[in-house]
């Protein structure tokens, strides 16, 4: 009996330290920060990534470019304004036949529709050009077919999540 004990806690002390906590980020937006977990998003995000990229049939068309978020104070409107393209047009459009895919993008939905929400919380001043950058986002993606543009905006998520890697700092 104590052997088996022993051997229950020797086991649970291995997956305790197998198991390593969700790391929180703060990620700076002009003058406000909420809190992420990148290495999440990335880990639901890297499930579905293959196939989203391989299902793009619309090789020619870019929704996103890296250069977009730059904007000197205008930060926390462009990822408020990004992540509510996703949550409201790209998640409700994108369908994955595959249960573990589908698992994956209502993670990263929810996970989105929270951080929009805590950015809200920041009451950010959207400027013109800001919203001149969402409103090109928004022609380029009803250009296309619905579904296709929803799994082209899947395709360029690795975008979304270098920018929010690309404002955040270890906790």
């Amino acid at each position: 009996m104590k052997m088996l004990l022993g051997c229950s806690l020797c086991l649970l002390l291995l997956l305790s330290c197998l198991s390593k906590p969700a790391e929180s980020r703060t990620v700076h937006l002009d003058s406000c920060s909420v809190k992420v977990h990148t290495h999440e998003l990335r880990k639901y995000y890297s499930t579905i990534r293959s196939d989203v990229v391989a299902g793009d049939s619309e090789i020619g068309v870019k929704l996103l470019d890296r250069s977009l978020i730059k904007g000197e104070g205008q930060t926390c409107c462009f990822m408020h304004l990004v992540l509510r393209f996703y949550v409201e047009r790209v998640f409700n459009n994108y369908a994955s036949t595959e249960p573990q895919q589908q698992r994956s993008s209502s993670a990263l939905a929810n996970a989105f529709v929270s951080i929009r929400r805590d950015i809200h919380k920041c009451h950010c001043q959207c400027g013109e050009e800001t919203q001149r950058k969402i409103d090109s986002l928004h022609a380029e993606f009803i250009k296309l077919q619905i579904s296709q543009a929803a799994q082209k905006a899947m395709g360029e998520l690795d975008t979304v999540l270098e920018w929010l890697e690309g404002l955040e700092k270890e906790n």
